[in-house]
């Protein structure tokens, strides 16, 4: 969960009303969930075993979770600015970096999984919304270093950070823009002919999540596959989950509870799946 883009407090009763909706989810989830066995779709038993049953560590990788290990052990403080649904882990507005480390980045296994999901889409343009520390960026990056990869985030502290880990990476195919997405996805949407791999990672509320989605949409293709975060994280995510699954659009969706895959493949038969990951 990026939650760099949400507001400055929360309830203690708005914590726990979280928590307790996402054990809910989950123990839904897995009650109902299958593995590769009860798939029937050639496309999507070839995504669990291409994607996400081969997990494995690469060389390239060493480098990116050096970064994450000096995040989580930096204990400066800065001035998160805000713009979202907030966090249910951490309300103040000065966080230390590794605070925020520990709570908002991928983890390593998933930060994997958004490398191989950029492989698998073979794309030339990927924008992720909500780009935290740069952590899952660099991942996505690495997986496609033709690629042009935009990043928009809405605290320019955090922004800072990222921009110097891209640095420190030499990732020059990553673009990086600081604002609120209502404002900056338009712009960027201008500069792109098509989108192949979309990352939603930022402002966890229904209404935004759909807002974007359709804007992106005007720039997707038969091949272009959005994924959602924290799909599970509140009733609102849960409610737009059900929407974009129901897009006339849509023709796969795969929830792996903490993100949602989106294939728009025309001429494909249109199911849901729930897998165990």
């Amino acid at each position: 969960m990026n939650f760099l883009s949400g507001v400055a407090f929360l309830t203690f009763e708005h914590i726990v009303g979280s928590m307790l909706q996402r054990i809910t989810s989950y123990i839904g989830h897995w009650g109902t969930a299958t593995d590769r066995h009860g798939v029937h779709s050639p496309f999507v038993y070839r995504l669990i075993a291409e994607v996400l049953r081969k997990d494995e560590l690469r060389p390239e990788f060493v480098a990116i979770e050096a970064l994450r290990e000096e995040l989580l052990q930096n204990d400066e403080k800065i001035r998160v600015h805000d713009l979202g649904a907030g966090s249910t882990k951490l309300k103040k507005p000065d966080r230390r970096i590794s605070s925020i480390a520990r709570t908002a980045l991928k983890s390593p296994k998933e930060a994997r999984l958004l490398n191989r999901l950029a492989q698998f889409s073979s794309g030339s343009t990927v924008l992720e919304l909500g780009t935290s520390f740069g952590i899952s960026t660099l991942y996505m990056s690495r997986a496609l270093p033709d690629a042009k990869v935009f990043t928009i985030e809405g605290c320019p502290k955090t922004a800072c950070i990222a921009r110097s880990n891209f640095q420190q990476s030499t990732a020059s195919n990553i673009t990086s823009v600081v604002g609120d997405f209502r404002t900056e996805l338009p712009k960027v949407l201008d500069q792109i002919d098509q989108l192949d791999l979309v990352f939603i990672d930022g402002h966890h509320a229904q209404e935004p999540t759909l807002t974007y989605f359709e804007q992106c949409l005007a720039k997707a293709h038969n091949d272009t596959l959005f994924v959602f975060d924290d799909i599970h994280w509140s009733s609102g995510m849960e409610a737009a989950w059900e929407h974009i699954k129901a897009h006339e659009q849509v023709t796969v969706s795969i929830d792996l509870f903490d993100l949602g895959l989106v294939f728009l493949r025309s001429g494909q038969a249109r199911e849901h799946f729930k897998l165990h990951y």
